[in-house]
């Protein structure tokens, strides 16, 4: 077994400047793993807390306190890295340790022992085939937590290239769009700065109905057809603009507000007329009730939960008792450590529930998470569309391309 034999912490900083934890695993005292956590801009309540006290500083002294704890393990078993955490930490969402330690130590862990095993990452989490490429799913348009004031109040509107044969093309067919788009917000706005939001997407100056007509209109620029060759989706974050006093959805930015009927049916709308293959938090994250609702109502699209179920394996049998979520959101960090994550993967799988990984607002330039994405299955890699943070992951899926074990593109068409 490769044995940790030492281990490094350090203060870094991630894609918003923000301060992070980054560890060193090294095993057999020389594979040398590593990972940065990410942090995220729209949290969900039951999420991981990334830092004791929210400081990183905290985190880093708690760490190093206890590093010597975790030597001698084997780096490939994650349930001894998680045994461990947990022998430090007993609250229910890493508030002593931290969230982001908990996601570090146990990346760079597996990291540490896929290289002492000279084997990818995604092998070493699942060594069972077939390992099929998740459809990228890229932010091409921005609001809410993502972006300024004056921006949408939806939170992204995303593409996902459904008629892609490979991984180089589906990336070529969401880069075109995200250009195309530019042009049609430029074509309406001749003042439009190119501003764009954490994760690479515009973020003009329109309302909820505006962007999504401009996505459309972009999508049929490019020759694509809506639906066949190009899909969108959207990730409505609607526990962000969640008015949990006077029960409504409070669209500020366009001066609309809506009870929980009219959310459903907006909901609804908006998958009918945009043939959307994806759609992220439509309600709040407490209401499993209308999701279910919306998740019975649209077969073909993944209803999907991640401010409702938070990488959480208890929180995706709390969805299933109401048959809610076709999707689910896997982010490593917000469950802690990658013991956790796993277990959720195992939770959905189980109970037909398709995963997507996703990355976080505020990014490192790792790439684990692609190779989580093979090994979990999953149907989709929801990783931004442009910046260095983003290509990253999107540039692994194409290194990956080069091994034989992996049997093309994901079947979307078989699991929505």
């Amino acid at each position: 077994m490769p044995a940790i034999t030492s281990l490094d912490g350090r203060l870094v900083f991630n894609s918003r400047g923000s301060k992070t934890i980054e560890i060193d695993v090294v095993t057999d005292k020389q594979f040398v793993g590593r990972a940065c956590a990410p942090s995220g801009a729209s949290v969900g309540k039951f999420e991981a807390q990334s830092f004791p006290e929210n400081k990183a500083e905290k985190a880093l002294a708690v760490f190093n306190a206890n590093k010597k704890k975790f030597v001698g393990l084997d780096a490939g078993d994650m349930k001894q890295v998680y045994d461990v955490l947990r022998s430090i930490d007993k609250t229910d969402n890493y508030s002593t340790i931290g969230g982001a330690v908990a996601y570090a130590v146990s990346i760079a862990a597996v990291d540490s022992a896929a290289k002492a095993r000279d084997v990818p990452l995604f092998r070493l989490l699942n060594s069972k085939k077939p390992y099929r490429f998740p459809f990228p799913l890229g932010n091409i348009l921005g609001g809410g937590a993502h972006a300024g004031p004056g921006t949408p109040d939806i939170q992204e509107i995303l593409a996902c290239p459904v008629g892609a044969k490979n991984i180089v093309e589906a990336l070529e067919m969401n880069f075109k769009l995200h250009s195309e788009l530019r042009k049609v917000i430029e074509s309406i706005d001749s003042r439009f700065t190119y501003g764009r939001g954490d994760e690479g997407a515009w973020a003009p100056n329109v309302n909820n109905d505006q962007a999504l007509e401009i996505a459309e209109k972009a999508v049929n620029r490019c020759g694509f057809t809506l639906g066949k060759d190009m899909a969108l989706g959207i990730d409505f974050a609607s526990s962000s603009f969640w008015d949990e006093e006077k029960k409504v959805y409070d669209y500020a930015r366009q001066g609309l507000v809506r009870d929980t009927g009219e959310q459903i049916e907006f909901a609804n709308k908006l998958i009918r007329d945009y043939k959307l293959v994806y759609a992220e938090d439509p309600v709040q994250e407490g209401d499993f009730e209308s999701m279910a609702v919306l998740t019975k109502k649209n077969p073909k699209t993944l209803v999907t939960g991640d401010d409702m179920l938070v990488t959480n394996a208890s929180k995706v049998r709390e969805a299933v008792k109401y048959g809610a979520c076709s999707g689910a959101i896997l982010k490593v960090n917000q469950a802690g450590s990658l013991y956790d994550a796993m277990q959720f993967a195992k939770e959905c799988t189980k109970n037909d529930i398709k995963l997507i990984t996703s990355h976080r607002s505020g990014e490192s330039v790792d790439s684990h998470i692609s190779h989580i994405a093979l090994a979990t299955s999953s149907k989709m890699l929801k990783s931004g569309v442009l910046g260095g943070e983003r290509i990253a992951k999107l540039n692994e899926l194409v290194r990956l391309s080069e091994y034989d074990l992996i049997d093309g593109m994901a079947k979307l068409s078989s699991t929505t």
